[in-house]
């Protein structure tokens, strides 16, 4: 039976700066505020949206290029567009600020298929998993070890079962700081990420410091790209302690050559920035093919659904800046019961809408 054609027939963006809480840092970086670019495809009588966390520029990558690669695309066909789109940035650049956009549009590209079926995404894309675990993410360096405590035992209070913590801006405070973290969530898992900050001599000497606070996970202990750094200090850890790093990943390759390298006991991949729906599917297909457990990046609201899908899923970052951002500018956006994370079923596409009313008071591009 012939299917009806629907085209995508414009695309546009938008970018809205958010102030943080309070100061915010982690082992190698400070900031003040971050920033949700926003996408919307329209075609077929319908409207498709997608975001990623990444600098206002992005816009222009995405009304300008990209935009030019997928007017007239297949609007049933998002893999198709993304291909497109992988040609169009080759000069701009896959990784960074042209892979961002790319992986904001892929989404929106998703969204208004699942919208022009009528179907939820999770419905679309199956579900391995009725639901994921989270964990909480944020206790940032430049928190004071009450503001630390705070934070991360309300998270235990509420039942995730696991949080994290940055460390890294000063190694020889970071023992104490973990102390303090663990002493506020009792039971809970406790995992720390050092973003890169350490050596290699470094984060095994507080390995084995942290693994007597019951630290069972080390993310980014030494830069990402480092991938023979990461596998000396994953056959060195502590037993039970996961080393985790992938955040920075672009493309299929990329994961590819970390799991090959051994550098990982779990991958972490960003849809906000390995390529959307299509490129996070491709992440979790190269996880199920080395049999590698996946952990999804940041954005909460958008990795629900293909994170659900996900064969070797293992669970999901409750970032507190994006979770926060979430919630104020997203119709729609999630909520964990039970310390689990549904995807949404009961509208179509990611079931998120933005609120543009108040997203407008923070619009800088």
């Amino acid at each position: 039976m012939a299917r009806a054609v629907a085209s995508v027939e414009a695309l546009s963006a938008a970018a809205y700066r958010v102030p943080t809480d309070r100061p915010e840092s982690d082992g190698t970086i400070a900031w003040d505020s971050t920033t949700l670019v926003a996408v919307e495809v329209e075609g077929g009588g319908a409207r498709g949206f997608g975001y990623t966390y990444a600098d206002a520029s992005v816009t222009g990558i995405a009304t300008g290029v990209l935009a030019a690669a997928v007017r007239g695309a297949d609007a049933l066909d998002p893999p198709a567009a993304h291909r497109a789109m992988r040609r169009a940035i080759r000069n701009v650049g896959g990784p960074g600020a042209g892979g961002m956009a790319l992986s904001a549009v892929d989404a929106a590209l998703w969204d208004l298929k699942a919208k022009l079926l009528r179907q939820p995404l999770a419905v679309l894309l199956g579900r391995a998993h009725a639901a994921v675990p989270v964990y909480g993410s944020g206790g940032f360096c430049s928190y004071t070890e009450a503001e630390l405590q705070e934070q991360l035992g309300g998270w235990a209070s509420q039942g995730l079962r696991a949080v994290k913590m940055k460390v890294g801006r000063d190694a020889r405070a970071d023992p104490a700081r973990v102390r303090a973290a663990r002493a506020a969530i009792g039971s809970a898992g406790l995992f720390v990420d050092a973003n890169g900050a350490y050596s290699r001599k470094q984060a095994l000497a507080l390995a084995g410091i942290f693994a007597g606070e019951g630290v069972t996970w080390l993310e980014e202990p030494v830069s990402s790209d480092d991938l023979a750094g990461l596998r000396l200090i994953r056959d060195r850890a502590p037993p039970g302690m996961d080393v985790a790093a992938g955040e920075y990943g672009h493309d299929a390759q990329y994961f590819r050559r970390m799991l090959e390298a051994g550098a990982v006991d779990v991958l972490q991949a960003d849809m906000t920035r390995c390529g959307g729906v299509t490129g996070f599917l491709a992440a979790a297909a190269v996880a199920a093919a080395f049999a590698i457990p996946l952990s999804s990046h940041c954005a909460p609201a958008l990795h629900a659904a293909p994170l659900s899908a996900a064969e070797t899923a293992l669970h999901a970052e409750w970032f507190h800046d994006h979770v926060r951002i979430e919630r104020m500018l997203l119709e729609g956006a999630p909520e964990p019961r039970d310390g689990l994370l549904a995807p949404q079923r009961d509208r179509p596409g990611f079931g998120l809408e933005l609120k543009r009313s108040e997203a407008e008071r923070y619009r800088v591009a």
